[in-house]
């Protein structure tokens, strides 16, 4: 099943209260056409951010450019969402900025007055800025989430505890991203495709660019016997726990809480035995820095730990 990006797709928000784009059976596999966080339609030369190419659905005030949402037939709150990563397909072209927004960051790092846009061009795994620096290019989508239970508009900026805009460069094809179902049906959205990212995100914006995302959406009713208080996820990389809060103390303490539950509920270790193993084994990383709240996530490789 296709999803493309269009009218009757597209939105800047999440809402439980938006009707679904389609409903779907557990296990089912869709292809979901993505544009860039702006609502671009093609790249952007540099200048203003209000004249870049933007898809005619954009809307004033509106935040990053989702798909969907997708209802999952049976779907309930208290359950688990399911959503696995089969491929993420980079469109041919990408933007990085610096220095554009004044935030608290750019003024500190004293990059307002020499904004910078870099321009990429992506093919074969590669992605080219108009000076001819290179990176290999990992695609992965920064935002995947469900609405707040609560009615209305909310903004796609920070993460929540059920996801959105994780900006977790793990979430790589391959992975499978657990998510808190917070009303009926799910109403998963996706979009905020990035071609590159480093941990903590620091300039405000990866590659961002276009993608075409294959995922699986299937439902639990826990996780490994857990229910779930923030996104956890199982990647390339090994387990992945999140945590998100408005400074790093918490969102790590966050982060470690969940991480400590799964260490649990996989080797059947309590609290203490298994803090004692993640100071030998969970890498901790800054997820992100910049999106009105911080996130963390702790690291668990599966081969470290081997019985």
């Amino acid at each position: 099943m296709r999803l493309d990006a269009g009218p009757g797709t597209l939105h800047g928000w999440f809402d439980p209260g938006l009707p679904p784009a389609v409903t779907v059976d557990p296990g089912a596999t869709l292809t979901v056409g993505c544009l860039d966080s702006g609502w671009s339609t093609g790249p952007f030369d540099g200048g203003d951010l209000a004249d870049r190419p933007r898809h005619p659905s954009w809307e004033p005030g509106t935040g990053h450019a989702l798909t969907g949402p997708v209802a999952v037939r049976g779907a309930r709150p208290g359950q688990v969402l399911a959503v696995r990563v089969d491929d993420v397909v980079p469109g041919d072209f990408g933007t990085t900025y610096c220095g554009l927004r004044d935030t608290p960051l750019n003024r500190r790092l004293g990059v307002l007055a020499d904004p910078v846009v870099l321009r990429w061009t992506i093919a074969d795994g590669v992605a080219t800025t108009q000076h001819g620096h290179q990176v290999a290019t990992t695609p992965f989508l920064g935002v995947m989430g469900v609405p707040p239970a609560e009615p209305g508009r909310h903004s796609t900026v920070p993460p929540r505890w059920h996801g959105g805009n994780l900006d977790c460069r793990e979430l790589v094809a391959g992975s499978v991203l657990y998510l808190p179902v917070t009303v009926p049906g799910a109403l998963l959205s996706v979009g905020d495709g990035h071609a590159a990212q480093g941990d903590g995100e620091v300039s405000g914006t990866a590659i961002e660019c276009p993608v075409e995302a294959t995922l699986t959406v299937d439902l639990l009713d826990d996780l490994h016997g857990l229910q779930l208080r923030t996104p956890v996820a199982r990647t390339p990389a090994g387990w992945v726990a999140m945590g998100v809060a408005d400074d790093l103390d918490t969102a790590t303490g966050h982060a470690l809480d969940a991480v400590l539950d799964l260490m649990g509920a996989l080797h059947g270790v309590g609290r203490s035995e298994a803090l004692a193993l993640a100071s030998v084994l969970v890498d901790l990383r800054v997820t992100q820095v910049v999106n009105q709240v911080v996130g963390v996530h702790a690291l668990l490789p599966v081969a470290r730990l081997l019985a």
